[in-house]
Protein backbone atom coordinates (compact mmCIF):
# COMPACT_ATOMS: atom_id res chain seq x y z
CA UNK A 1 0.00 0.00 0.00
CA UNK A 2 1.70 3.46 -1.22
CA UNK A 3 2.21 5.76 1.40
CA UNK A 4 0.62 9.73 0.36
CA UNK A 5 3.18 12.61 1.79
CA UNK A 6 2.49 15.77 2.23
CA UNK A 7 5.35 18.10 2.09
CA UNK A 8 5.93 21.03 4.05
CA UNK A 9 7.83 23.88 2.40
CA UNK A 10 8.57 24.50 -1.01
CA UNK A 11 12.36 25.75 -1.34
CA UNK A 12 15.26 23.24 -2.17
CA UNK A 13 15.04 20.30 -0.11
CA UNK A 14 11.04 20.09 -0.53
CA UNK A 15 11.01 20.46 -4.54
CA UNK A 16 13.56 17.78 -4.98
CA UNK A 17 11.65 15.07 -2.55
CA UNK A 18 8.49 16.00 -4.71
CA UNK A 19 10.32 15.65 -7.97
CA UNK A 20 11.71 12.41 -6.95
CA UNK A 21 8.12 11.00 -5.98
CA UNK A 22 6.89 12.57 -8.34
CA UNK A 23 9.40 10.46 -11.21
CA UNK A 24 8.88 7.08 -9.65
CA UNK A 25 11.94 7.36 -7.71
CA UNK A 26 10.77 6.26 -4.36
CA UNK A 27 8.80 3.41 -4.70
CA UNK A 28 5.63 2.72 -2.50
CA UNK A 29 5.21 6.78 -2.22
CA UNK A 30 2.65 9.20 -3.79
CA UNK A 31 2.22 12.77 -3.52
CA UNK A 32 -0.63 14.00 -1.74
CA UNK A 33 -0.23 17.45 -1.11
CA UNK A 34 2.53 20.49 -0.85
CA UNK A 35 2.27 23.21 1.80
CA UNK A 36 4.29 26.59 1.84
CA UNK A 37 3.09 29.95 3.88
CA UNK A 38 3.78 31.51 0.61
CA UNK A 39 1.00 29.70 -1.66
CA UNK A 40 2.91 30.87 -4.93
CA UNK A 41 5.66 28.67 -3.63
CA UNK A 42 3.81 25.43 -3.44
CA UNK A 43 1.55 26.59 -6.42
CA UNK A 44 4.60 26.69 -8.71
CA UNK A 45 6.21 23.42 -7.23
CA UNK A 46 2.61 21.60 -8.03
CA UNK A 47 2.54 22.93 -11.42
CA UNK A 48 5.57 21.16 -12.51
CA UNK A 49 4.14 17.64 -11.07
CA UNK A 50 2.73 15.15 -13.51
CA UNK A 51 0.79 14.28 -10.20
CA UNK A 52 -0.62 17.65 -9.37
CA UNK A 53 -1.11 17.06 -5.85
CA UNK A 54 -3.16 19.63 -3.81
CA UNK A 55 -1.80 22.89 -2.84
CA UNK A 56 -2.01 24.70 0.47
CA UNK A 57 -1.42 28.02 2.37
CA UNK A 58 -3.29 27.32 5.28
CA UNK A 59 -1.79 24.62 7.66
CA UNK A 60 -5.02 23.09 9.23
CA UNK A 61 -6.21 22.44 5.52
CA UNK A 62 -3.14 20.36 4.50
CA UNK A 63 -3.11 18.56 7.69
CA UNK A 64 -6.28 17.74 7.38
CA UNK A 65 -6.09 16.43 3.37
CA UNK A 66 -5.53 12.72 2.74
CA UNK A 67 -2.01 12.22 3.65
CA UNK A 68 -0.39 9.65 6.20
CA UNK A 69 3.66 11.31 6.10
CA UNK A 70 4.73 14.87 6.56
CA UNK A 71 8.14 16.23 5.24
CA UNK A 72 9.38 18.76 6.88
CA UNK A 73 11.20 20.78 4.90
CA UNK A 74 10.77 24.69 5.56
CA UNK A 75 12.65 25.67 8.56
CA UNK A 76 13.06 25.66 12.17
CA UNK A 77 10.07 28.24 13.15
CA UNK A 78 8.07 25.16 11.05
CA UNK A 79 9.38 22.23 13.13
CA UNK A 80 7.57 24.51 15.81
CA UNK A 81 4.69 25.50 14.68
CA UNK A 82 3.67 22.43 12.41
CA UNK A 83 4.92 19.22 13.22
CA UNK A 84 3.32 18.44 16.79
CA UNK A 85 -0.31 19.10 14.96
CA UNK A 86 0.61 16.43 12.21
CA UNK A 87 1.57 13.86 15.05
CA UNK A 88 -1.31 14.43 17.34
CA UNK A 89 -3.61 14.77 13.88
CA UNK A 90 -2.32 10.89 13.10
CA UNK A 91 0.61 11.81 11.15
CA UNK A 92 4.27 10.20 11.12
CA UNK A 93 6.70 13.14 10.38
CA UNK A 94 10.05 13.34 8.57
CA UNK A 95 12.38 16.31 9.97
CA UNK A 96 14.47 18.20 8.05
CA UNK A 97 15.40 21.17 10.38
CA UNK A 98 16.90 18.85 12.78
CA UNK A 99 18.26 21.82 14.79
CA UNK A 100 14.63 22.61 16.50
CA UNK A 101 15.19 19.74 18.45
CA UNK A 102 17.89 21.14 20.37
CA UNK A 103 14.86 22.52 22.50
CA UNK A 104 14.56 19.75 24.76
CA UNK A 105 11.20 20.61 25.74
CA UNK A 106 10.11 20.61 21.97
CA UNK A 107 11.98 17.62 21.33
CA UNK A 108 9.96 15.85 24.36
CA UNK A 109 6.77 17.19 23.35
CA UNK A 110 6.96 16.20 19.84
CA UNK A 111 7.55 12.31 21.20
CA UNK A 112 5.08 12.77 23.50
CA UNK A 113 2.78 13.39 20.77
CA UNK A 114 4.17 10.33 18.39
CA UNK A 115 3.51 7.68 21.66
CA UNK A 116 3.30 4.85 20.30
CA UNK A 117 1.26 5.08 17.34
CA UNK A 118 3.55 7.32 14.92
CA UNK A 119 7.16 7.33 14.00
CA UNK A 120 9.61 10.60 13.63
CA UNK A 121 12.27 10.26 11.06
CA UNK A 122 15.68 12.09 11.08
CA UNK A 123 17.54 11.68 8.03
CA UNK A 124 21.18 11.54 8.60
CA UNK A 125 21.51 14.71 6.42
CA UNK A 126 25.22 15.90 4.90
CA UNK A 127 27.01 13.50 6.97
CA UNK A 128 28.10 10.24 7.31
CA UNK A 129 28.89 6.98 10.36
CA UNK A 130 25.66 8.31 12.07
CA UNK A 131 25.45 4.22 12.64
CA UNK A 132 28.67 3.77 13.84
CA UNK A 133 28.23 6.92 16.25
CA UNK A 134 24.79 5.76 17.18
CA UNK A 135 25.84 2.05 17.96
CA UNK A 136 28.90 2.95 20.23
CA UNK A 137 27.06 6.07 22.05
CA UNK A 138 27.15 4.74 25.21
CA UNK A 139 30.71 4.08 25.41
CA UNK A 140 32.14 7.54 23.98
CA UNK A 141 33.63 10.44 26.05
CA UNK A 142 33.83 13.46 23.36
CA UNK A 143 32.22 14.17 19.98
CA UNK A 144 33.49 16.72 17.70
CA UNK A 145 31.88 18.28 14.64
CA UNK A 146 34.29 20.96 12.31
CA UNK A 147 31.78 22.44 9.43
CA UNK A 148 33.88 24.18 6.77
CA UNK A 149 32.32 26.23 4.58
CA UNK A 150 32.42 29.05 2.35
CA UNK A 151 30.70 32.53 3.81
CA UNK A 152 28.68 32.69 1.41
CA UNK A 153 26.82 29.67 2.62
CA UNK A 154 26.88 30.83 5.52
CA UNK A 155 25.53 34.69 4.88
CA UNK A 156 22.36 35.13 6.64
CA UNK A 157 23.01 33.25 9.85
CA UNK A 158 22.21 34.96 12.89
CA UNK A 159 25.86 34.76 14.27
CA UNK A 160 26.74 37.52 12.04
CA UNK A 161 23.65 39.86 12.88
CA UNK A 162 24.66 39.36 16.46
CA UNK A 163 27.90 40.31 16.03
CA UNK A 164 27.83 42.69 13.07
CA UNK A 165 30.02 41.16 10.83
CA UNK A 166 29.44 41.05 7.05
CA UNK A 167 30.19 37.59 5.68
CA UNK A 168 32.22 38.99 2.82
CA UNK A 169 34.61 40.81 4.82
CA UNK A 170 36.26 37.17 5.40
CA UNK A 171 39.42 36.99 3.65
CA UNK A 172 41.15 33.98 4.68
CA UNK A 173 40.48 30.75 6.08
CA UNK A 174 39.50 30.74 10.43
CA UNK A 175 37.23 29.59 12.57
CA UNK A 176 34.04 31.80 13.37
CA UNK A 177 32.77 29.79 16.05
CA UNK A 178 33.70 27.06 18.51
CA UNK A 179 31.10 25.99 21.23
CA UNK A 180 28.60 23.37 21.97
CA UNK A 181 26.17 21.65 19.61
CA UNK A 182 22.95 23.65 21.46
CA UNK A 183 24.03 27.13 20.60
CA UNK A 184 25.64 26.31 17.13
CA UNK A 185 22.02 25.12 15.93
CA UNK A 186 20.92 28.81 16.96
CA UNK A 187 23.45 30.17 15.89
CA UNK A 188 23.58 28.63 11.91
CA UNK A 189 19.77 27.26 11.77
CA UNK A 190 19.98 27.17 8.53
CA UNK A 191 23.72 25.50 8.05
CA UNK A 192 24.77 23.42 10.88
CA UNK A 193 21.33 20.76 10.26
CA UNK A 194 24.03 18.42 11.10
CA UNK A 195 25.03 19.08 14.47
CA UNK A 196 21.87 18.69 15.65
CA UNK A 197 21.39 14.69 14.06
CA UNK A 198 24.77 13.68 15.39
CA UNK A 199 23.97 15.18 19.13
CA UNK A 200 20.72 13.04 19.00
CA UNK A 201 23.00 9.96 17.62
CA UNK A 202 25.85 10.56 20.01
CA UNK A 203 26.22 12.21 23.61
CA UNK A 204 23.78 14.91 23.62
CA UNK A 205 23.70 18.25 21.95
CA UNK A 206 25.21 20.16 25.14
CA UNK A 207 28.11 17.83 25.29
CA UNK A 208 28.85 17.71 21.37
CA UNK A 209 31.66 20.39 20.38
CA UNK A 210 31.16 22.06 17.21
CA UNK A 211 33.67 24.81 15.43
CA UNK A 212 32.40 26.39 12.04
CA UNK A 213 35.15 27.38 9.60
CA UNK A 214 35.03 30.13 7.39
CA UNK A 215 36.69 29.51 4.14
CA UNK A 216 36.67 31.82 1.05
CA UNK A 217 38.52 29.47 -1.01
CA UNK A 218 36.25 26.64 -0.94
CA UNK A 219 33.75 25.62 -3.06
CA UNK A 220 32.59 22.63 -0.43
CA UNK A 221 30.78 22.18 2.69
CA UNK A 222 32.80 19.79 4.47
CA UNK A 223 32.37 18.48 7.49
CA UNK A 224 34.83 16.59 9.97
CA UNK A 225 33.46 14.48 12.92
CA UNK A 226 36.08 13.04 15.55
CA UNK A 227 34.41 10.28 18.56
CA UNK A 228 36.33 9.00 20.97
CA UNK A 229 35.35 6.59 23.60
CA UNK A 230 35.96 2.86 24.82
CA UNK A 231 35.46 1.61 21.94
CA UNK A 232 37.92 3.56 19.97
CA UNK A 233 38.23 6.42 17.85
CA UNK A 234 35.92 7.39 14.49
CA UNK A 235 36.88 9.58 12.16
CA UNK A 236 34.61 10.52 9.51
CA UNK A 237 35.35 13.65 6.30
CA UNK A 238 32.93 13.99 3.58
CA UNK A 239 33.19 16.76 1.25
CA UNK A 240 29.90 17.82 0.13
CA UNK A 241 28.99 19.15 -3.31
CA UNK A 242 26.72 22.19 -2.51
CA UNK A 243 23.16 21.63 -4.40
CA UNK A 244 23.30 23.49 -7.83
CA UNK A 245 19.76 25.54 -6.24
CA UNK A 246 21.07 26.43 -2.35
CA UNK A 247 24.21 26.47 -1.75
CA UNK A 248 23.66 26.53 1.87
CA UNK A 249 22.06 23.15 1.33
CA UNK A 250 24.81 20.36 0.93
CA UNK A 251 23.69 17.89 -1.99
CA UNK A 252 23.90 14.90 0.38
CA UNK A 253 21.45 16.09 2.75
CA UNK A 254 18.81 16.54 -0.61
CA UNK A 255 19.96 12.45 -1.18
CA UNK A 256 19.94 11.55 2.51
CA UNK A 257 16.52 12.79 2.39
CA UNK A 258 15.64 10.87 -0.67
CA UNK A 259 16.29 7.66 0.99
CA UNK A 260 15.18 8.25 4.76
CA UNK A 261 11.73 9.05 2.73
CA UNK A 262 12.05 6.03 0.83
CA UNK A 263 12.98 3.69 4.16
CA UNK A 264 9.71 5.23 5.28
CA UNK A 265 7.70 3.99 2.34
CA UNK A 266 8.54 0.58 3.06
CA UNK A 267 11.22 -1.76 0.93
CA UNK A 268 12.14 -5.15 1.26
CA UNK A 269 16.08 -4.96 1.73
CA UNK A 270 17.14 -2.56 5.11
CA UNK A 271 20.45 -1.54 5.03
CA UNK A 272 21.73 -0.33 8.76
CA UNK A 273 19.84 1.01 11.66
Amino acid sequence: MPRTVGIIGCGTIGTEIALAIDQGRIKNAMLGAVFDIVEKRASDLASRLQSRPAVYSDFDQFVSSDIDLIVEAASQDAVRKFVYTALVSGKDAMIMSVGALADSRLLSSLLSAAGNARTIYIPAGAIAGIDAVKSSRHLLESVALTTTKNPKALAGAPFFANRKIDPESIREKKVIYEGSAADAVREFPSNINVAAVLSLAGIGIDKTVVRVVADPDTNVNQHEIVAKGKSGEIYIMVRNVPSPENPKTSFLAVLSAIECLQSACGGVLKIGS
